[in-house]
């Protein structure tokens, strides 16, 4: 079977081309299959971060693509479309995770689609946390493009229906990241961050984004003793002006260790394996992928009850659910689970049984057996 991936994949980071090169890895075990990415994916000026792409001294795969597709290049969708095409490809597989991406991956998606290949498009958020009002007509375009669709939580199968009520669709988790190394000993790795031994330490991981309510968790950490240091590891997208003043104010402030920056693949093992639990304090969400990493580590987590977070953490036992992402309640559930020690011990069995369950091979299986019915 000849399988096309359309999507980013190295030279550009983060999560989603880091679970693009887990399914090329994973599908290629048994099928032919070719990686179509983008040679341009965000202007500069539009990208809020550092840059877009692997640095020299990350370990992320290497993945060879065909780097083809510009976001802002209506003529690079036509040769894409004629490029995958011209490979006659039995299923097109395509990532989409936000409206940006309509135009372009809505062309080649219509393209294909009447030339007869599949597509199944593999949605990561179909309404965005940070919201505009040209999200939904883009969106419908894009899905309507596809023949059907992937989800990774219930929270976004409703928003897929919420737009396409006809939809055929399969949800399926977020499978386990597996390529950040193994888990070091806890003293080690405090080392490494140089942060002080013989504390409880809390882990905050991942992009800085309005949404991912870094500010809620710092304000809660403030009403901790001082027992507990808090680790924050990720890159800001925008301004970090104002965590840095509500750090400089807490009265915490000597236990909060800032590494504000993109985390490289062959270091995150230092963060997680030197941190007690994840707390994910999300204003909004769908999935989250630092959920599959803090399983990698065998680390539980707590959580707001927002999109799909509760289905994938709360309802598997593998953390701690709070009703809203207040202060309070997560300062609450934080204390709440370093004073009954058989909470670790419960939900890392959890997550035990989790890993066995969220493999790339289950993933891709079901993707594979849900392409048959379409």
């Amino acid at each position: 079977m000849r399988i096309a991936v359309l999507s980013c994949f190295y030279p550009y980071r983060g999560g989603i081309s880091q679970f693009n090169a887990c399914i090329y890895d994973e599908l290629g075990k048994c099928h032919d299959v070719k990686a179509f990415n983008f040679k341009r994916q965000y202007p500069e000026f539009l990208f809020p971060g550092k840059t877009q792409y692997v640095e020299n001294d990350d370990t992320s795969e290497r993945i060879d693509s065909d780097r083809i597709l510009d976001t802002v290049n209506p003529f690079s969708y036509i040769r894409t479309a004629r490029k995958i095409r011209e490979w006659k490809p039995d299923l097109l597989i395509i990532r989409y995770w936000m409206s940006f991406f309509a135009p372009s991956l809505g062309y080649v998606a219509r393209k294909l689609k009447k030339d007869g290949c599949r597509v199944i498009g593999i949605l990561d958020n179909v309404v965005p946390h940070e919201k505009h009002f040209f999200d939904r007509p883009l969106t419908k375009y894009f899905l309507n493009g596809c023949n059907a669709y992937v989800t990774l939580c219930d929270a976004v199968a409703r928003d897929l229906l919420s737009i396409k009520p006809d939809a055929r669709y399969m949800t399926t988790p977020h499978p386990l990241y597996s390529h950040f190394g193994e888990k070091l000993p806890k003293t080690e790795a405090e080392d490494m961050l140089g942060i002080s031994h013989g504390m409880k330490n809390i882990l905050f991981f991942g992009l800085i984004r309005e949404y991912k309510g870094l500010d809620i968790l710092i304000r809660a950490f403030g009403k901790l003793d001082g027992t507990y240091q808090l680790i924050v590891a990720g890159e800001p997208y925008g301004s970090f002006e104002k965590y840095a003043k509500l750090i400089d104010e807490s009265p915490a402030k000597e236990r909060i260790h800032l590494y504000p920056q993109y985390i490289k693949d062959n270091e995150v093992n230092r963060y997680f394996s030197a941190a007690d639990i994840c707390v994910l304090p999300y204003r909004s969400a769908t999935q989250s992928g630092i959920s599959s990493v803090s399983y990698h580590f065998d680390l539980p987590m707590i959580t707001t009850d927002v999109g799909g977070l509760k289905e994938s953490i709360g309802d598997r036992g593998t953390g701690i659910v709070v009703e809203s992402p207040d202060p309070d309640l997560i300062a609450s559930a934080i204390t709440g689970y370093f004073t009954s020690p058989e909470n670790a011990i419960r939900m890392k069995g959890n997550i035990l049984r989790e890993k066995e369950r969220l493999s790339w091979k289950t993933f891709c299986d079901r993707l594979l057996d849900f392409y048959k019915t379409i």
